[in-house]
């Protein structure tokens, strides 16, 4: 970073460049991730010279998609938005999967684009003109809260205000904001006051109607099978801790979606690993930030792509979500129109807490027995019990496997990292890590999964990290290798900003998933399964992600293919970190 005495926010504005950023500082925006690009060489200009690139400082990428992937992850650790800045269209088109990520991942992100003039007198010829749009929102509208291009440096000022607020109001997505090359390298005549950011406060949170929480704890004390389906809790602490007082005043298991931390993986009530036999029961289900109710209620034939319900035709769904306000007509990202019993528009932080209030009023009323609701937490707690030492027996049967399966490397990995401050910024060894190791807090586990496109990975553990760089925090990526090849240049960012990390790579040197597929394929049409691998698998050569690490910088060691390799590895990899370093296992692992 670099800094210049003038950088204290009092410089005198000169161009509207200057106004745009000093309206970026006022915001509270301490990062902006970007590529550069002529489009945008006024605000390049104005953070460098005008604010001495600090608040907001740059963080240079190599690509667009790893500038918003970057941007997500800060966001989604810091719980407040950071920029990302995209060259006109070509720029915006290379960040629009990331934006789809964000989208999908309902993450705010600030992304910041610009166009050649719009005013073509002023165009130079050819590249100017390929590189303006009518307009260049438009691109990306279907799958952001909002986009913008401003005219003026008045307009832009509000442009950027009503971009913060709607970026940091739940539901939470991406907004784009488009700046004019001539508004921001338009001569200052006099200068710009800006407004009083504290006057455009962001809007209240969404409380839910009084009367519908009343008839939703009525049902759940009245039920004999009660379960918890929470998937974007993660988000707010005070939603994650209203839901632990609801489970644990009526023993309501909770199952765990895939999306963020919702509740502690030790703890007594969690359920997740006996999910399907609990929804069978059911008789009672409440839906907490679910955005897909299929995925979470069904089972799937992956061959046939069938799904089946899992609950009983009689089980009452309770749905409290945002989820309806995020409907759009493009991407189906609604999923499968579910019926439910009871639907709540309402923020889980705040609903959540105040129907865990309703609850324990009612039970501190009461005058019966609470024996049912004792049993009931027994029966969870001895399930909770069995699961974990059933997969902490698997990962212990599994230690002298070849390749590494997914559950030594998941245990390897938490018995050194288990005594120290960490967070978990992307991947999961499918699942292994929450079946093995002990979350307790939201902000351990920000692993993202988007819209399913390969290259979100990388940038956006970087993101976490530099999220918790000055926290002291150790960020893990856990990072499959086809992920990786999508946007490899993040490494260069990671080691040249100084964020520290530790990457494991989950490296099965095949796309798995498609694997999957492909297996399901010949199995059902009783074709040779041994040829499945065909435009597949990721060798001949293998990847030399050490190697590949090193070229940036970074410190490498690997590929580990023995088990008593691998904590050794770590530990000397987790000592690079502590140092400053972004440090890589390449561990070679089963395909699941």
């Amino acid at each position: 970073m670099t800094t210049d005495p003038k950088a204290n926010g009092l410089a005198p504005q000169e161009y509207g460049s200057d106004v745009i950023v000093d309206t970026l500082r006022g915001l509270g925006i301490e990062y902006i991730a970007m590529n550069p690009g002529a489009t945008f060489r006024g605000i390049h200009d104005s953070i460098v010279n005008h604010l001495g690139n600090e608040r907001p400082e740059f963080i240079v990428c190599n690509h667009e998609e790893i500038a918003v992937a970057i941007a997500q992850g800060y966001g989604r650790a810091a719980g407040k938005p950071m920029a990302a800045f995209v060259h006109d269209i070509v720029g915006l088109l290379h960040a629009s999967m990331a934006m789809f990520n964000a989208w999908m991942g309902r993450s705010g992100v600030l992304v910041l684009g610009a166009t050649g003039p719009v005013d073509a007198n002023h165009r130079r010829p050819w590249i100017d003109w390929i590189h303006t749009a009518n307009v260049q929102g438009e691109a990306v509208r279907n799958f952001v809260k909002w986009d913008d291009q401003p005219a003026s440096v008045e307009a832009s000022v509000e442009s950027l205000i009503r971009a913060y607020n709607l970026v940091t109001s739940e539901p939470l997505g991406p907004v784009y904001i488009c700046f004019d090359a001539d508004v921001q390298e338009e001569k200052l005549t006099k200068p710009y006051e800006l407004p009083d950011f504290s006057r455009y406060p962001k809007p209240t949170r969404l409380q839910a109607d009084g009367d519908a929480l009343d008839e939703v704890a009525s049902m759940l004390m009245a039920a004999k099978n009660p379960v918890v389906l929470a998937d974007f809790l993660g988000r707010s602490e005070d939603a994650i801790k209203g839901l632990i007082r609801l489970a644990e005043s009526l023993s309501i298991p909770v199952v765990n979606g895939g999306d963020f931390f919702n509740f502690p993986t030790r703890h007594p009530l969690y359920a997740a690993e006996s999910k399907d036999a609990l929804l069978a029961e059911a008789d009672v289900i409440l839906a907490l930030d679910v955005y897909d109710l299929q995925q979470e209620l069904t089972s799937l034939d992956r061959a046939t792509r069938i799904a089946t319900d899992i609950i009983r035709p009689d089980a009452k769904l309770i749905d409290i979500s945002l989820r309806q306000l995020l409907t759009k007509s493009w991407a189906d990202d609604h999923g499968h129109l579910y019926p439910t019993d009871i639907s709540v528009a309402a923020e889980t932080s705040m609903a959540v807490p105040a129907l865990a209030d309703i609850v324990q009023r009612r039970l501190d009323d009461a005058t019966g027995s609470t024996a049912e609701i004792a049993e009931r937490g027994e029966r969870i707690k001895g399930l909770q019990e069995a699961a974990l030492a059933k997969n902490q027996a698997t990962a212990k049967a599994q230690v002298g496997e070849h390749p590494l399966a997914l559950s030594t490397i998941a245990q390897e990995i938490w018995e050194v990292v288990k005594d120290e401050d960490w967070v978990v910024g992307n991947g999961d060894l499918r699942g292994w890590i929450q079946r093995l190791w002990d979350i307790k807090h939201p902000y351990q586990d920000v692993s993202a999964r988007g819209g399913g496109g390969l290259g979100e990975g990388l940038g956006h553990a970087i993101g976490v990290a530099l999220a918790n760089r000055d926290k002291g925090r150790l960020t893990i990526n856990i990072q499959s290798d086809g992920d990786m090849l999508f946007t490899p240049a993040a490494l260069w960012t990671a080691v040249h900003h100084r964020i520290p990390m530790l990457i494991v790579m989950y490296n099965n040197r095949t796309y798995g998933n498609d694997l999957g597929h492909q297996g399901s394929m010949a199995q059902v049409r009783d074709r040779p399964m041994e040829r499945r691998t065909i435009g597949i698998d990721i060798d001949d050569p293998n990847v030399d992600f050490v190697g590949l690490a090193c070229s940036f910088g970074a410190w490498a060691e690997g590929p580990i293919e023995k088990s008593e390799d691998l904590k050794p590895a770590l530990e000397r990899a987790i000592k690079e970190v502590k140092a400053g370093r972004v440090a890589l296992v390449d561990v070679y692992t089963q395909v699941v």
